[in-house]
C-alpha cells in the first residue's frame, strides 16, 4: 500500500506527547523524512493544537510549503484557528471546515494520526 491515497492528521503542536521542544524536533524530522520519499500523502489535516504548525513562527513552514508545492493538500481547521485567534497568521494551506476534513477522511484508503 502506498501513501498516495492517505491522509495524515496532525493534532498537536508537534508530534507525540513529549515536552514541547521534543515534539517540535520530532515533527520537523518526520516532515523532512517524508519529503525525502517519493510517496507523499494526498492530504495533511491540521486541527486542535496542530494548527499552530501552519502559522508564522512555526519551525516547519518550509517543509509544509514544499509539501504543498509537491501537490499535498494541507487542510487547516477554521474553527480551531478562530478559537486560538490564529486565522490572520496562516502561512500555508487551505483554511477549511470540519466538512473538508471529513471528506478527506472518507476518500482516504488510510488515515494516519500523529
Amino acid at each position: 500500500m502506498t501513501m498516495k491515497n492517505s491522509v495524515i492528521q496532525i493534532t498537536n503542536n508537534g508530534m507525540g506527547q513529549a515536552d514541547a521542544p521534543l515534539q517540535l524536533i520530532l515533527i520537523e524530522k518526520y516532515l523532512e523524512l517524508l519529503l525525502a520519499t517519493a510517496d507523499l500523502p494526498a492530504v495533511i489535516c491540521f486541527y486542535t493544537e496542530g494548527v499552530k504548525l501552519v502559522v508564522d513562527g512555526s519551525p516547519v513552514l518550509t517543509q509544509l510549503k514544499t509539501l504543498e508545492q509537491k501537490g499535498v493538500r494541507l487542510i487547516i481547521c477554521a474553527t480551531c484557528l478562530n478559537y486560538l485567534n490564529l486565522k490572520d497568521r496562516v502561512q500555508v494551506g487551505i483554511v477549511g471546515g470540519m466538512g473538508d476534513i471529513i471528506e478527506a477522511q472518507i476518500k482516504a484508503d488510510k488515515v494516519i494520526n500523529l
